[in-house]
């Protein structure tokens, strides 16, 4: 079976989606800190004079992908569309540069699962090569730089190069499917 076929199939025939992380975390009560969905929350508590911080994907299937995370993590804001927007900013500037330091100028991706499929609390951008047929004839909008990059409620957003622009692709839950394992 082709890798052409088996992202055609994800794209369209998407997974069912499961329950969204559920975020009880609280940095001054250790025991909520514990479950597996807190894990990025209790790391973030670990990083406390980076803005946005990076992790390797500790997921053995995703050998060659990065997390860019926020070190802030305040109640009511584990959401891209919920941070304040300078914050969203540095975010997704931190993790465009360096998904084009790992990957090259044109050749990085950076996604953002929605929340119904989303299986930690923490926001987090996944970071890594982007797979060109993955964009086929979906529909996306053109920016010029991060700042226009929108904040959906509800959905996730993908983000890839496009010459000196940005294409941006929003409406999906599922997104790191569009980024090399």
């Amino acid at each position: 079976m082709s890798i052409t076929w088996v992202l055609a199939a994800s794209l369209f025939f998407p997974l069912p989606a499961r329950a969204a992380a559920i975020c009880d975390c609280n940095p001054a009560q250790s025991e909520t800190m514990r479950p597996r969905q807190c894990s990025l929350c209790a790391e973030a508590e670990k990083h406390s004079t980076e803005d946005v911080f990076f992790l390797k994907d500790i997921n053995p299937r995703k050998p060659n992908r990065w997390l860019a995370l926020p070190r802030e993590h305040a109640p009511g804001q584990h959401d891209l569309h919920d941070m304040h927007p300078a914050a969203r900013i540095r975010l997704w500037k931190a993790a465009i540069a360096k998904g084009i330091e790992l990957f090259g100028e044109g050749n990085w991706g950076v996604a953002y699962n929605g929340p119904k499929v989303r299986t930690q609390c923490h926001a987090h951008l996944h970071i890594g090569r982007f797979i060109t047929v993955a964009e086929l004839d979906y529909g996306f909008i053109v920016v010029h730089r991060p700042e226009e990059i929108p904040a959906p409620p509800n959905a996730g957003i993908w983000v890839h190069p496009a010459g000196k622009k940005l294409h941006v692709h929003t409406g999906e839950q599922i997104t790191e499917t569009v980024l090399v394992r």
